[in-house]
């Protein structure tokens, strides 16, 4: 469940083209799944290549890799502009969530703590807050929302092409172990909130955009854990009438989170590039010659990694 599962992923990156699809390394990787082994740990994803050549550029102009750290993660969090109100005890209700099977993996670690009761079983809940430490659990709770919700993307997006075999043959399916029954007895099967039309062309304008770097698919193709909880926090936005502008700079401060040691990275190299990172353009960023898989490489190529100075972070259970 830990960094074995991690490294698998992070061994198997695949290029991106533009136009066609390839065959996701979820599909393969579902094969294999044990039981809950998908489901992370507060362990930072990494997905850098160490194998590349990087140029030494390890002046961040005047800004120290703390303080660059302390813009990319801030260690008090940042407070996402949704509600999450009963959500998750809808999942649970529903059965897209086995609340016993879910709070057992945190029990066991002495590490369900009264925030995550509330997120799980609560009705009351405010606006979302992520942090280094909270980001692995509110992945896997939006992780389960993305797969539930009804959405056309779901329905008839890439997750549906032939050429795959079914959607049930990814990583975001087939890794999804904590529902009652099959995961893909869930499936966009739960109306867990409604979208007006121009609120589901937000969320396929912004999913089609934003990318992460352990694959070359953007959010419209959630075929791992990290694309299927993006796409539910998209829709979770959407439907609350965030506007398109602060569901690109949610993503932004989600992804950062999501793989800590990818975004400060990045930031370093936009630092490099006379660009600190409160002014970057969040679209840019998230897009494919950034958060992709092979942008990322690009990056990563350019700079020198900030090692981080903080702990935490990373992604789930």
């Amino acid at each position: 469940m830990e960094n074995e599962t991690e490294n698998q992923i992070t061994g198997q990156q695949q290029s991106f083209f533009k136009k066609d699809y390839f065959l996701p390394v979820s599909i393969l990787a579902a094969a294999i799944i044990l039981a809950g082994s998908w489901l992370y740990t507060n362990n930072p994803r990494d997905v850098q290549d160490d194998s590349q050549d990087v140029e030494d550029t390890s002046d961040l102009q005047g800004v120290s890799a703390s303080v660059l750290e302390g813009e990319v993660l801030p260690p008090d969090g940042v407070i996402l502009p949704v509600r999450w109100n009963d959500l998750g005890k809808k999942l649970v209700d529903a059965g897209a969530i086995d609340a016993d099977q879910f709070k057992a993996i945190y029990e066991d670690r002495s590490a369900f703590t009264d925030e995550y009761e509330s997120l799980l079983l609560g009705e009351n809940n405010g606006q979302l807050k992520i942090t280094n430490e909270n980001s692995g659990y509110l992945l896997n709770l939006l992780w389960a929302l993305g797969l539930a919700n009804k959405n056309p993307i779901l329905d008839t997006g890439e997750m549906t092409n032939p050429a795959y075999g079914g959607a049930q043959n990814f990583a975001s399916t087939g890794g999804w172990t904590l529902a009652k029954g099959n995961a893909m007895d869930h499936y966009s099967a739960h109306q867990l909130f409604s979208l007006t039309p121009e609120q589901q062309d937000l969320v396929d304008k912004v999913s089609n955009g934003i990318y992460r770097p352990c694959c070359g698919n953007s959010t419209h193709f959630p075929d791992c854990n990290h694309g299927m909880a993006m796409l539910g926090l998209l829709e979770l936005m959407a439907s609350q009438g965030v506007s398109e502008e602060d569901m690109w700079k949610a993503a932004l401060a989600v992804n950062s989170y999501w793989f800590p040691d990818t975004y400060l990275t990045i930031a370093t190299y936009m630092n490099n590039q006379g660009v600190y990172w409160q002014n970057v353009n969040p679209q840019e960023v998230l897009g494919a010659d950034y958060s992709s898989a092979s942008g990322y490489k690009r990056v990563f190529s350019q700079v020198t990694p900030p090692e981080r100075q903080g702990g935490g972070g990373g992604c789930g259970v």
